[in-house]
């Protein structure tokens, strides 16, 4: 999958995640090698680092790869609704509310980063699986119409917003 999704295939909230996927190169390809570098990043913290927060209220790395983790879940699954051709409209999530109900802290960071890991690879084994002719159909969450290209970019994308905020305010 090389085509980006045109403007018609998401809403401009999506536009934040879709914009940061390079324009060119094999989406899968990306997600591939976007999951190893974050698992080479993970995997050289600390636990010290884990539990580190960068200001009061915000969230600690641990918490950090729990959300990415179930945004991952989630994002995966309207991607595999919207290829199966699902009408009906899926809910969105508050990714606020998640992390706090996940209490991801309770975890070690190297539990975190193998959940992190095996739901990856769920979501590569998926998009692996898709046939070409799927990446255009559409599906809707939260009142947002969405092709599977852009579901997948907004993955990448999400993913990549993250990184920037993990390598600016906490490994800086």
């Amino acid at each position: 999958m090389n085509q980006r999704p045109s403007k018609e295939e998401y809403n401009e909230f999506q536009w934040t995640y879709v914009k940061l996927v390079p324009p060119e190169g094999e989406m899968r390809v990306m997600l591939r090698e976007q999951t190893q570098a974050m698992l080479e990043l993970f995997n050289g913290l600390t636990e010290e680092q884990g539990a580190y927060r960068y200001a009061p209220g915000k969230w600690s790395i641990k918490e950090m790869i729990g959300h990415l983790t179930d945004n991952d879940r989630i994002m995966s699954y309207r991607l595999l609704c919207f290829a199966r051709g699902e009408q009906a409209p899926l809910p969105g999530y508050e990714q606020n509310d998640y992390v706090a109900a996940g209490s991801f802290d309770r975890f070690t960071l190297q539990e975190m980063i193998t959940h992190y890991r095996i739901v990856r690879e769920s979501t590569l084994a998926l998009v692996d699986s898709l046939p070409e002719e799927v990446y255009t159909r559409k599906g809707s969450f939260g009142g947002v119409a969405m092709s599977v290209r852009a579901q997948l970019c907004v993955i990448i994308g999400h993913e990549l917003h993250h990184l920037r905020i993990l390598k600016e305010r906490y490994l800086n």
